[in-house]
């Protein structure tokens, strides 16, 4: 009976194509919205997951400045960090290795090549903490990084840029005014947890950074590898007291430094992922009850339009329960449709969305499960009630309805 009725509500629905598709978009774009919006958020916590493992989870950063974000409020301007600061918390037992950071952008050259990129200045520790690896060449020496010599590490996009597929270990580029040897090229590390290209870049000794890029000495955030297996809170905690006693900055008054550990960055733009794809989804759930209310309303019109049919079979003895199947499970064939094309277009928008912002693509079968048995559900609750008016319907008055 269930294969009849299938068969019977297949015929209906191709019948009347255009209706059926418009009768079916409701639950297709909210399928789709549903799967897209929670792929596309667990692709992005994904991201900031493997961006924090590939910093390193034992990382704390130093920077200058209170906590915070966007740009700054104006007022007293931030005491930068020195060198000095960062030799002294490497003698800290809880630092692994420090790494201080003087950030600038320049134009570098190679030949015809040129491309716009972020420079690092640090020192020759900067490659273990950051847990960056060699793809080629080596990483530049202490030595080197104490007089400021002209070498420097490249990314891979700066490679790709001036270089193409060359190696470049051992040319001569030249990054704004200073002529620079490559010694190092670094492994690819991809988008980082806000999309940014992190093998866009060049890394030089931060002497250099500072005397001919810069014109100073300040240090723009110190990164720290804590010792494996220690206290976080605690070595936190250590920084803090050291960085007080070093600024000068009196009992009771507010730290003008802030220490971020890498971990809790990670767990708070994960929860900020969930709520706002929980609530993007939840927007998109509505799309399922419009469709849900469309189904309804085109089985409505279709037990109107057959009422003749329907008296007819009532009339050579088919029950009330076989009418009732048989609409009920055109609703359910029509919703079903529709779950299986949202879910098609869903996957095909998060891909989508995944390659234009550089993220993962991490469907989950459990998602597309449920959208899938979603709109079952949406096809018999809004399926059932025209489908018990078809079949409560007198036999008599259906054979006498024009």
């Amino acid at each position: 009976m269930i294969l009849e009725a299938m068969r019977l509500a297949l015929r209906s629905i191709f019948r009347n194509k255009l209706r059926s598709f418009l009768t079916i978009l409701g639950v297709v774009i909210g399928v789709a919205a549903v799967i897209a919006m929670v792929t596309v958020g667990q692709g992005s916590s994904a991201q900031v997951s493997a961006s924090v493992e590939s910093l390193g989870s034992d990382i704390v950063v130093l920077r200058p400045g209170q906590r915070g974000f966007g740009p700054p409020s104006g007022g007293t301007p931030t005491r930068r960090f020195t060198l000095r600061d960062a030799e002294a918390v490497a003698t800290l037992p809880v630092a692994r290795a420090v790494a201080p950071i003087s950030t600038a952008s320049a134009t570098v050259v190679y030949g015809n090549a040129n491309t716009t990129t972020s420079i690092t200045g640090s020192t020759e520790t900067w490659a273990e903490v950051s847990n960056w690896s060699f793809a080629g060449g080596r990483n530049f020496t202490a030595s080197e990084v104490r007089a400021g010599a002209a070498v420097c590490l490249i990314g891979q996009t700066v490679r790709a840029n001036l270089f193409g597929a060359a190696d470049p270990v051992g040319q001569q580029i030249r990054v704004k005014q200073i002529s620079c040897e490559v010694v190092g090229l670094l492994t690819p590390k991809g988008a980082g947890s806000f999309g940014q290209d992190q093998d866009d870049l060049v890394v030089m000794p931060v002497r250099l950074v500072q005397r001919r890029l810069n014109g100073d000495e300040d240090v723009n955030s110190i990164q720290i590898a804590l010792t494996k297996g220690g206290d976080t809170a605690a070595a936190i905690v250590q920084i803090q007291d050291l960085m007080r006693e070093r600024r000068r900055i009196g009992l009771g008054d507010a730290d003008d430094f802030s220490v971020t550990d890498m971990k809790e960055v990670a767990s708070m733009l994960n929860s900020v992922n969930s709520v706002l794809s929980g609530m993007l989804s939840s927007v998109a759930a509505v799309s399922l009850l419009v469709g849900g209310i469309g189904i309804m309303n085109i089985m409505l019109v279709s037990v109107t339009e057959r009422t003749r049919e329907i008296g007819i079979r009532l009339a050579i003895g088919a029950t009330g329960g076989q009418v009732l199947t048989q609409f009920l499970v055109e609703a359910v064939v029509l919703s079903l449709l529709g779950g299986v094309v949202g879910i098609v277009v869903g996957l095909g928008l998060a891909w989508g969305a995944g390659r234009f912002m550089a993220i993962p693509f991490t469907p989950d079968p459990m998602v597309v499960a449920l959208a899938f048995a979603f709109s079952a559900v949406v096809g018999v609750v809004f399926g059932y009630f025209p489908a018990r008016r078809a079949a409560r319907l007198d036999p008599i008055e259906a054979l006498r309805h024009q």
